[in-house]
């Protein structure tokens, strides 16, 4: 393929080249044509000698056209309603209005059953799910985003404060939220970036299923905590709870389908018809949730609560929340816990807790960001001020949960603020409901868990990473395990450190490629790494150099690519150094190839020893060895 005209970049601002140079004026830095990489001979065509081989040239306002665009003050930045609020009008205002009222039905029941996986009381669910949703709005980039309670800060809450005081996962809030607002301040996003994709859903996988495990009992009506065998369990089963249990489980899976009916015909009526099986398919929870505790209602109107033949949520006196600072000390049980305590209390949860919930949510927003150009630092402050707000409205730390994004953006969410109508929905909830939630059945709300985390268990890519790569296989299979045997802080751990011994296994065995090449009658060994060397990898460059020399009998000589030669330092000088004596030895010439004039002036010189940068110099070197080989040759012969 040929370039069908010249090309250039940045040439001149004004009128030819010709003209500017008659003048003897010098225009901005030129830089080289674009050529053909496909030709045999691979010419630079220079701004001089591309007017003498193409037609014509092109004049480009590079200042004008090209400059860099102003970055936003970092005040829009940071408090990012600034950036948008001034074009909102009533079309995104309504989207947002349907958006948040959808995404309002979806929440509620989602945070009591997710508060009740904790281990807490249904309020705590809905204090998280008011405060993350208002707060986003504020300083989210995302519309899709939804701040909240998720199956996974649920479960990570249950392993760190099970059996512990309320208080210290209020504190936990508090510190995972200064976590993350550090590592946004910090921008220490790259740390994700160790946590590679089989782990991730090897973990949420894993997570899943704990928690599917854990609703059973509930499900089925199970209330005894200790089992010695199978039987004793499904003796125990209560057949009232199980019905619940199973059939709430069997209409959620029912409703889940009808947003995917397809029609025969595109008419009107089928659009407007598949548009309020899509609103019932998104409030199922909120239905079940909703006609079950109505049952539960009308049975205690009939006759009392004793006679419920149900298990019910717990109680709630008062849900309405009040600001007031995280207990940093408190007593619970005739004992004064301080902050100390408390932080020896949590361990590894908090720095576990923040990193998950920044894992999940950076993805998320990856997701659904439509333009690639996602802020993750912001993000990350973002997120850390949800959970650091939450915990003055005694909320559980918080994060983003795809399912509620995906329902956000089925639902033509526009800006984040459908997160006012969503947390304005849940504070109604809070101020109207909370002495209703008492007749919620606990079935019904372990229904909700498992239908909604039965579909992150993904075991499809087992068979895959076993075909395609080994590595990535022992790492999902090794985290699902213990995230299931030990706990999920314990399975991301394993997963993050795997990962971290492979890259190290690689940096000390990169991969290096040896050919033997010839150029008309020039032959000479070709070294070249195809992935960076880094100093833990000479003693495999140097075994790969020797190895060369041994097959090829010393006849031709070396050239080694150091284009991905990284840190060069005196590890990788002593290694050169003493490769090229030995090779001295057997008179066999070194070349070393695009190694920068800062590095050779590390290295020694050595009789055998060449430096070369583009492939004529490459050659000049060889064609000087062959002729001063060849008395020598003559005379073996």
């Amino acid at each position: 393929m040929r370039w069908p005209r010249k090309h250039t970049f940045g040439l001149w601002p004004t009128g030819k080249r010709s003209d500017v140079a008659s003048k003897g004026q010098s225009g901005p830095a030129t830089v080289a044509t674009i050529y053909d990489p496909n030709c045999e001979e691979k010419e630079k065509y220079t701004l001089q000698n591309g007017d003498d081989y193409y037609d014509q040239s092109h004049s480009v306002d590079v200042e004008g056209k090209y400059t860099k665009p102003n970055e936003a003050h970092w005040l829009l930045r940071r408090i990012y309603i600034l950036s948008w609020i001034r074009n909102y009008d009533r079309e995104r205002a309504f989207a947002d209005l349907i958006a948040g009222i959808t995404l309002g039905l979806t929440i509620i029941p989602q945070s009591i059953a997710y508060a009740a996986l904790a281990g807490l009381s249904s309020e705590y669910g809905l204090y998280s799910a008011f405060i993350g949703s208002i707060i986003y709005v504020f300083f989210g980039t995302i519309p899709q985003v939804s701040i909240g309670p998720t199956s996974l800060m649920a479960i990570l809450t249950l392993q760190f404060c099970a059996d512990k005081p309320v208080q210290v996962v209020i504190v936990l809030a508090f510190l995972a939220g200064l976590v993350e607002l550090a590592m946004g301040v910090f921008q220490l996003g790259f740390i994700v970036s160790f946590i590679p994709g089989p782990v991730t859903k090897a973990f949420t996988s894993g997570t899943a299923v704990i928690v599917v495990f854990a609703q059973i009992k509930n499900l089925l009506g199970v209330r005894m905590k200790g089992f010695t065998s199978i039987g004793e369990f499904f003796s125990s089963i209560k057949p009232s709870d199980a019905a619940m249990g199973i059939s709430c489980l069997c209409v959620l899976l029912s409703l889940r389908l009808l947003s995917q009916v397809k029609f025969k015909q595109d008419t009107s009526l089928t659009r407007r018809l598949k548009k309020v099986l899509w609103y019932i398919s998104i409030s199922r929870n909120a239905l079940v949730v909703f006609f079950t505790g109505l049952l539960v209602f009308i049975w205690v109107k009939k006759s009392s609560m004793e006679a419920v033949p149900f298990a019910l949520s717990s109680k709630v006196s008062s849900a309405m929340p009040s600001i007031k600072l995280p207990p940093f000390a408190f007593e619970y049980q005739n004992r004064t816990y301080v902050f100390t305590d408390i932080l020896h209390e949590l361990g590894s949860g908090i720095i576990v807790v923040p990193i998950v919930a920044v894992l999940a949510n950076v993805a998320i927003a990856k997701a659904f960001v439509k333009d690639g150009n996602l802020d993750a630092s912001q993000e990350m402050l973002t997120l850390g001020l949800c959970n650091i707000a939450g915990s003055f409205f005694s909320a559980m730390p918080t994060c983003g949960a795809f399912t509620r994004s995906a329902v956000s953006q089925a639902s033509g969410v526009r800006t984040p603020m459908a997160g006012i109508y969503t947390g304005l929905i849940v504070l109604s909830a809070l101020s109207i409901l909370t002495p209703y939630f008492q007749y919620i059945p606990k079935a019904s709300l372990s229904a909700v868990l498992i239908a909604a985390v039965i579909f992150m268990i993904d075991v499809a890519p087992v068979r895959e990473l076993w075909q395609t790569n080994k590595k990535d296989f022992f790492s999902w299979v090794g985290s699902f395990i213990i995230c299931l045997v030990a706990g999920v802080e314990l399975g991301l751990l394993f997963g993050i450190v795997l990962s971290m011994v492979f890259i190290l296994l690689r940096l000390g065995n990169p991969k290096i490629e040896v050919s033997l090449k010839k150029h008309e009658s020039l032959t000479y060994v070709h070294v070249v790494p195809l992935s960076d060397i880094y100093y833990t990898g000479v003693d495999t460059l140097r075994g790969e150099l020797r190895g060369a020399c041994s097959l090829y009998r010393n006849d031709f000589p070396v050239v080694l690519d150091c284009t991905r030669f990284m840190q060069f330092d005196a590890t990788f000088t002593e290694m050169l150094t003493a490769v090229s004596k030995e090779m001295a030895e057997n008179d066999v010439l070194l070349i070393l190839q695009n190694m920068s004039l800062k590095v050779q002036e590390m290295l020694p010189v050595n009789g055998n020893l060449r430096f070369c940068q583009e492939d004529s110099q490459l050659i000049s070197h060889l064609q000087q060895e062959k002729e001063s080989a060849a008395p020598q040759l003559e005379a073996k012969l």
